[in-house]
């Protein structure tokens, strides 16, 4: 066994009123850290979902562990071929490739802090989103950088049943 000993010489202090947010309702995601600043520990950004929004669809990371807190509200989670529900202060641990997914519960909002162990370079990540949203992009160009960010899309019979 290894133990990752991430390598930063500062605390990481993200103020609220200073942390990017892209997107905007139903789906914004607030940037916190990014791996480079916490000497690849992690990545952490908030998620907001207001009435039964997707957050993520169904994909894996290969690399990464990823964490979902609730905040506040209630998300539904893909974990494998599992679709568990999570009220506030619930936690969800998803280990490196495993399939998972998230989006409020339909009729509810959901807060969500999430992070990936050990960090990727993810802002750059949410900002492509962002460019797809605004139409600068297609969204098949996620396909282009799946390994830049370790985020491999797939499909899930389980996923898609629930979210019907």
């Amino acid at each position: 066994m290894s133990l990752f000993v991430p390598k930063f010489d500062e605390s990481v202090i993200v103020r609220d009123a200073g942390a990017e947010v892209v997107g905007r309702a139903p789906t914004t995601v607030k940037l916190l850290a990014d791996s480079s600043a916490t000497g690849g520990a992690l990545s952490t950004v908030r998620v907001t979902l207001t009435d039964g929004a997707d957050g993520a669809r169904p994909h894996l990371h290969n690399n990464s562990a990823e964490m979902f807190f609730v905040l506040h509200g209630a998300a539904e989670l893909l974990s494998g071929d599992d679709v568990v529900t999570a009220g506030r202060g619930d936690l969800v641990v998803v280990p490196p490739g495993r399939p998972h997914a998230f989006a409020a519960v339909p009729g509810s909002d959901a807060d969500l802090l999430v992070v990936i162990t050990p960090g990727v370079e993810r802002f750059a990540y949410f900002r492509h989103l962002q460019r797809i949203h605004l139409g600068e992009v297609t969204p098949e160009s996620l396909l282009e950088v799946q390994e830049l960010y370790d985020n491999h899309f797939l499909h899930s019979e389980a996923w898609d049943g629930r979210r019907r």
